[in-house]
């Protein structure tokens, strides 16, 4: 399987995970307001201080994003673009965010597809501190109760990465188990989570969110990314069991490579090992 030599150590559990509660809905942004504080404002009025959220078509002005690139010091396996700042509006296609803390305040990891006001067609990683609402759209999120991803250090990939920890319960109405993990580098996307689902007695679960990355990337409909560092987000998620019995994930991701190169699809289960993160919360079903 391909792997990425990453400059840290990598530590024994390769997962990151806290069991929590949770519960889906939908909210619809605030126009005008930066897209931090209205994802905050959406996750607060259902008395969540955090989770993950997805959306389809949507329209952001002013407008701020980076591209996964090459390392240019060796201290990453990868690294950032410098920071894009399109003209006009510029109109999602899809997204996917991780809302959470960091430096003891709110903050998000989100990646998406979208097209400039130009009519370029983009992706990447979207800037917390220069990204507004432009017009409200609405988002599907999933808040968790129990935990919160925060920004920490880590050693592995020597970058400052959301990870999930345990947080206080606010208080929060839910419906469901929940679970929300961090995949670390070098491990097959989705043979990593069936074999978390088959440790934690997990028969069927459906994904919320999801921002990462992989190694490239091999779809079932044969197409391939092969530029290594990618930028991703899942656009719909299940483990369930297969023809087999066998618990199998299917994953439909969209993402960006540091060429420019944009692909959707279905991933090939054992061929889409983990770059540096990917970021999700498991809701059980059974």
């Amino acid at each position: 399987m391909r792997s990425i030599k990453q400059p840290g150590a990598p530590v024994a559990e390769r997962i990151q995970w806290v069991e929590a509660r949770g519960r889906a809905f939908a909210f619809t942004l605030e126009a005008g307001v930066p897209l931090l504080e209205a994802a905050r404002r959406g996750f607060a009025a259902e008395g969540f201080a955090g989770g993950v959220l997805s959306f389809g078509r949507g329209a952001l002005g002013p407008f701020a994003y980076v591209m996964p690139a090459l390392s240019k010091t060796g201290e990453n396996a990868a690294f950032y673009s410098d920071t894009y700042r399109p003209e006009g509006i510029t109109r999602a296609k899809l997204g996917s965010m991780t809302l959470g803390m960091r430096d003891g305040a709110p903050f998000f990891h989100c990646h998406g597809l979208w097209t400039e006001a130009d009519g370029k067609a983009s992706g990447g990683h979207m800037m917390p501190d220069e990204t507004v609402v432009a017009e409200p759209f609405e988002v599907e999120a999933f808040g968790i109760d129990g935990a919160m991803f925060t920004a920490e250090p880590d050693p592995e990939t020597n970058f400052k990465l959301f990870g999930p920890v345990s947080a206080a319960s606010t208080g929060a109405r839910t419906t469901s188990r929940a679970f929300a993990l961090r995949l670390r580098p070098n491990q097959d996307f989705a043979f990593c989570l069936e074999a978390f689902c088959r440790a934690h007695g997990i028969a069927r679960a459906k994904i919320h969110g999801g921002v990462g990355s992989t190694i490239g990337a091999r779809f079932i409909h044969g197409g391939a990314t092969e530029p290594f560092a990618t930028e991703l987000a899942i656009t719909a998620g299940t483990i369930a069991p297969g023809p087999s019995g066998a618990l199998e994930a299917t994953l439909e991701v969209a993402l960006i490579d540091y060429t420019g190169g944009i692909a959707e699809g279905r991933l090939i289960r054992g061929d889409n090992p983990v770059l540096m993160t990917m970021e999700l919360v498991l809701e059980v079903l059974g």
